[in-house]
């Protein structure tokens, strides 16, 4: 019988499948059924500082005592804050007593402000841990690449100070030195980062003249962007490594913990194919332990890093050679 216990972030699990950040993760009924299934840990469905921002200021559009009062603009927008907050708390209280496994908190944050005086609360409300989701679009031409940067440290330094339980990041690979930028965060006090965050990605419908949202769900042809940066770096930051996006099978999980991923978060196989395919993928990876004689996790985490692998030229080949594109 093999063993899949594996640690992530200090955190003890069962397995190395957690849930990802979703709409799968946002009721406890979707939580307990993750859990029958064999899901190791669950990241809750993001709090966003935009969603708490636009929930207020939506609600005191749709009051017109607002537009008499002003003192009831205040009250609506501190009673509709409250309210978002007060339901994730409870999701989380709810979601500890329902099941035995943790339960990982999210923030989906752009600034150190607006949610800083939530983390205690969701530290008491008892999160196990808390997973950060940071991403600052380098769209605006007047700030530098350092500039956006030190948001990251800002947001990190200011919450780990705050909070007691550990704290990730879940980060994009949009930096001009993703390496250097890694092992920096690793230095903030994080004890994990999970690569990499997947964002709305813009659509044009051309007959309604509307943006929409495309690539919804991820692919398994997506896994290897995060399966080269696991594999880069897991030797080398200071935390550990969670990986996200791609992972559709048991392979793919094999996969990342080979390049030195301690877990995978994983969401869109399971919209696509139900909670049952956490089973399928757990099977699948006890098959290939016992065909590989592997009888713990620990004994081939990191086997594939760039550290441990052969070749590890193959993972910083950004081009193929000639003889590999077939063109003469």
């Amino acid at each position: 019988m093999v063993n899949l216990n594996t640690t992530y972030m200090g955190l003890k699990l069962k397995n190395p499948i957690i849930i990802g950040s979703s709409g799968l993760t946002n009721s406890v009924e979707n939580i307990k059924e993750a859990a029958a299934n064999g899901a190791a840990a669950v990241v809750l469905k993001s709090l966003f500082e935009e969603q708490i921002t636009h929930a207020a200021s939506h609600t005191i559009l749709q009051n017109e005592s607002a537009n008499y009062y002003p003192e009831a603009e205040d009250y609506i927008r501190n009673y509709t804050r409250a309210n978002d907050v007060d339901n994730y708390l409870k999701l989380i209280r709810d979601s500890k007593k329902a099941v035995d496994i943790p339960i990982i908190a999210s923030i989906n944050c752009i600034s150190s402000h607006e949610w800083m005086d939530f983390a205690k609360k969701i530290e008491e409300a008892g999160a196990d841990a808390l997973e950060l989701n940071i991403f600052i679009l380098p769209s605006d031409p007047l700030k530098t690449g350092e500039q956006n940067e030190a948001i990251y440290f800002e947001i990190l330094e200011k919450i780990t100070r705050t909070i007691n339980i550990p704290v990730a990041a879940k980060i994009s690979y949009y930096f001009s030195s993703m390496a250097k930028m890694a092992l920096k965060l690793s230095w903030t006090g994080i004890k994990g980062l999970v690569l990499f965050n997947r964002f709305f990605s813009p659509d044009i419908d051309i007959d309604r003249f509307e943006v929409k949202a495309t690539n919804v769900f991820s692919t398994p042809a997506e896994l290897s962007i995060s399966l080269r940066w696991v594999a880069m770096l897991s030797t080398k930051v200071h935390c550990d490594i969670a990986a996200s996006t791609g992972i559709h099978d048991g392979k793919a999980v094999v996969k990342q913990l080979l390049a030195g991923a301690k877990a995978v978060h994983i969401a869109s196989v399971l919209y696509k194919k139900g909670f049952k395919e956490i089973t399928i993928m757990l099977d699948e990876i006890q098959t290939w332990m016992v065909q590989h004689n592997f009888k713990n996790l620990d004994q081939f985490i990191g086997k594939m890093s760039v550290k441990e692998a052969e070749n590890p030229a193959a993972y910083e080949r950004v081009q193929f050679m000639k003889h590999f594109s077939g063109i003469e």
